[in-house]
């Protein structure tokens, strides 16, 4: 029997309004959940912690005490996890999706993870009768909130025009990359990017603060130079240069160091699979592993800022 509101499985299949599940609420997929609720649709959550799970409710959202309980209940059902072992636990686990997924089900993992396991957890999802796309997001925290996220999603032609009418309330862009996995084969390359890109902004920011520069203007010369990025402009590591980031806020809320090198070593695993030369992607895997282990693994991945400045 669900949380919030007590109706059957049966009920809920029956019933014309259509339930989105959703699982997963982290600094990503609260906003997400949210901006569904916000859209108009009927949201049933699930999270381990029951902190968001309360946020959500107190909003309007349904809540599920396992993710069999989600997929009982939903035939659209949204995954945001942290990593590969937990998206095989909510599809596969004793009280996972597919223990009481329903046929003609449409499943959508917006979380990072190998595209292996992507491809795994499609072909099991078929043999259930269920249609999966992988759909992992860019954007970050502050795109999330705004629903302005970008979604790379892999999965057939007839899933992803299903899908991107559930992702149309959460992003801006949705692209089809092609088969399942690989939207996640673009977010690992755009990931390695974007942590290449913040470790050449914390330094230049770093460096011209050490040799006096203010860093508003810094970052608003670099920002209409060639040294601008997207992390150089909408999510600058240095306190104060852009308000509502990370970065202004202590380094938390955002996206965990620990998580940027999970996503980090799935790109170099796939550089070794491909015999491709990542070499920048392998420092930049070099310095967030020692990041992690100075003890800012939970902090926002711009932290890497704040390290560099407490280098003498």
């Amino acid at each position: 029997m669900l949380a919030v509101r007590r109706y059957s499985a049966t009920a809920a299949r029956n019933s014309s309004e259509k339930i989105i599940g959703f699982i997963g609420l982290g600094n990503m997929g609260a906003h997400m959940a949210r901006n569904l609720l916000r859209s108009g649709h009927r949201v049933l959550v699930h999270d381990q912690l029951s902190e968001p799970v309360d946020k959500l409710k107190a909003e309007g959202a349904d809540v599920a005490g396992s993710s069999a309980e989600v997929a009982a209940a939903s035939q659209r059902i949204v995954t945001m996890v942290p990593s590969s072992p937990h998206v095989r636990e909510v599809y596969t686990g004793a009280n996972g999706i597919f223990s009481a997924v329903q046929k003609g089900s449409l499943l959508i993992d917006s979380s990072t993870i190998d595209p292996s396991v992507s491809q795994e957890i499609g072909k099991l999802a078929r043999e259930k009768g269920a249609d999966f796309v992988d759909a992992p997001v860019s954007g970050g925290v502050p795109a999330a909130e705004k629903a302005e996220l970008t979604f790379m999603v892999g999965g057939s032609t007839e899933a992803y025009e299903e899908a991107k009418k559930v992702l149309e309330s959460m992003g801006k862009k949705i692209f089809h990359c092609g088969d399942i996995g690989m939207g996640e084969a673009v977010k690992i390359c755009n990931n390695m990017v974007l942590a290449i890109t913040m470790i050449g902004t914390a330094e230049a920011m770093n460096l011209g603060m050490r040799l006096g520069l203010d860093p508003k203007l810094l970052a608003d010369v670099m920002n209409v130079s060639t040294g601008q990025s997207w992390s150089s402009q909408k999510y600058n590591p240095v306190p104060g240069v852009v308000p509502g980031v990370p970065a202004s806020n202590n380094y938390d809320g955002g996206f965990g160091a620990a998580l940027m090198l999970k996503d980090l070593k799935l790109g170099q695993n796939a550089a070794f699979e491909t015999s491709s030369s990542t070499l920048m992607g392998s420092v930049a895997t070099h310095v967030y592993q020692i990041l992690c282990k100075q003890g800012y693994s939970r902090k926002d991945f711009s932290s890497i800022f704040h390290f560099l400045q407490s280098e003498k």
